[in-house]
């Protein structure tokens, strides 16, 4: 029998997008259930999301590490995906993350290939400022990374204090616990670029924490 997953997307203001996020999710043909966490939207996103059929729980504007810390506490599945509000899952990808999760010997985590993508009804002149990635790759969170609740929650769950870098901090934590992660070479997420990307508007704050994550894994390099 198939276990359930919890999809967990954490989202502001994101009532633009937020339904083919969804719509995504429920053409995945796998037992699941969506959770919204509403980090203090002040537009529709909440009501859009109950609209949706989806698990709603609005918080306090308080960044992108704790709505999914939140999200992460309503889940009942045995395996997490998280997916950004503005993203798009490629139809049959979860089964195809899930299938390594189901095995005897089974992963802490399953990773696969992200896809950029310019939003279409961006202006031509909105376009031009964008950079998408030619190849697709991995070391993206959204949508690309199914977790093992069990082997998640030993790793507690998302660093808050950091307003960027949340990424980059889980899958070295991960990596650092030991936990068995692996690989697969095939798209799973279209990740769409557009003028509010959380990295665009957040670049000097990303640049710090990044910094700080980087001298954190070296000093754990000299230790060990």
């Amino acid at each position: 029998m198939t276990d359930l997953i919890s999809a967990v997307i954490p989202c502001r203001n994101g009532a633009q997008y937020l339904s083919e996020a969804v719509a995504s999710l429920k053409l995945q043909n796998m037992p699941l259930e969506i959770i919204v966490a509403d980090d203090g939207s002040t537009d529709e996103t909440a009501a859009l999301a109950q609209e949706l059929g989806c698990i709603v729980r609005s918080i306090p504007h308080s960044g992108l590490s704790a709505a999914r810390n939140k999200g992460l506490e309503l889940a009942h599945g045995s395996c997490i995906l998280f997916l950004d509000h503005d993203d798009v899952m490629r139809e049959g990808a979860l089964e195809t993350l899930y299938v390594p999760m189901s095995r005897t010997n089974t992963p802490d985590m399953v990773m696969a290939l992200a896809k950029d993508f310019i939003s279409p009804e961006l202006t031509d002149e909105e376009k031009k400022v964008l950079a998408p990635r030619q190849a697709p790759y991995y070391g993206l969170l959204s949508g690309a990374v199914l977790f093992r609740a069990s082997a998640l929650s030993t790793i507690g769950g998302f660093t808050e204090h950091l307003a960027t870098g949340q990424t980059m901090d889980i899958l070295m934590r991960a990596e650092e616990s030991g936990m068995c992660i692996e690989r697969l070479d095939f798209i799973s997420v279209d990740r769409r670029l557009h003028n509010n990307n959380m990295g665009r508007s957040m670049r000097q704050q990303e640049h710090k924490d990044y910094a700080s994550l980087l001298r954190r894994k070296l000093a754990a390099r000299r230790q060990s």
